[in-house]
């Protein structure tokens, strides 16, 4: 039988906005909540799931082609807020403004990677800072926290994550990143 790995499509935090989600993350933090820790944040693409390890080559190859397809593109925080719905949060996300190019590389990556049917769900770019633990009472609503300047986060490159179920978190790695637009493999 084939060892499985999970995988799932993501862009890196650069080294400002990190920090900046941290202490975003603060005001709203109660014991209901897990933080996410700073090495774990990305920009989920596409979350691909389990496949066989004799898969990976693949994937790479076809992350790789799409990355060399779009152009690089920079996103704009709208808010640190309780979703994906407001009225049932599973957790507390920076959320940031819908990006055209951000949809068209997710959709496509969701339409060339995906095992079952790809989901018809619009595809929000956000980034996970917190998660309500389970078997909790339904969370309280938290005001939202919009940035008193602009932050942005510049989508240049993406890759292929590796994701390790462990406790309390999970352990995540890039395998390999791609440039947007380029003919070339990020060191």
């Amino acid at each position: 039988m084939d060892a499985t790995i999970r995988l799932f499509i993501a862009a890196s935090l650069t080294d400002e906005l990190g920090p900046y989600l941290k202490e975003a993350l603060r005001p709203l933090l109660d014991d209901t909540l897990r933080p996410i820790p700073l090495q774990n944040m990305h920009l989920t693409l596409f979350f691909i799931g389990n496949v066989p390890d004799t898969e990976l080559n693949t994937i790479r190859h076809k992350v790789k082609e799409i990355a060399h397809q779009f152009e690089p593109f920079t996103l704009q925080l709208a808010a640190v807020e309780q979703g994906p719905k407001p009225t049932s949060p599973r957790l507390i996300w920076a959320r940031f403004n819908e990006h055209p190019e951000f949809a068209k590389l997710s959709k496509k990556l969701s339409a060339t990677l995906a095992l079952a049917e790809p989901n018809k769900l619009k595809h929000t770019p956000h980034i996970t800072l917190a998660r309500y633990r389970k078997n909790i009472a339904r969370p309280e609503v938290k005001p939202a926290i919009y940035p008193e300047k602009e932050i942005t986060l510049p989508v240049n490159a993406i890759g292929v994550w590796k994701s390790e179920l462990a406790s309390p978190h999970p352990i995540y790695s890039i395998l390999e990143s791609y440039l947007l637009g380029q003919n070339q493999t990020k060191p």
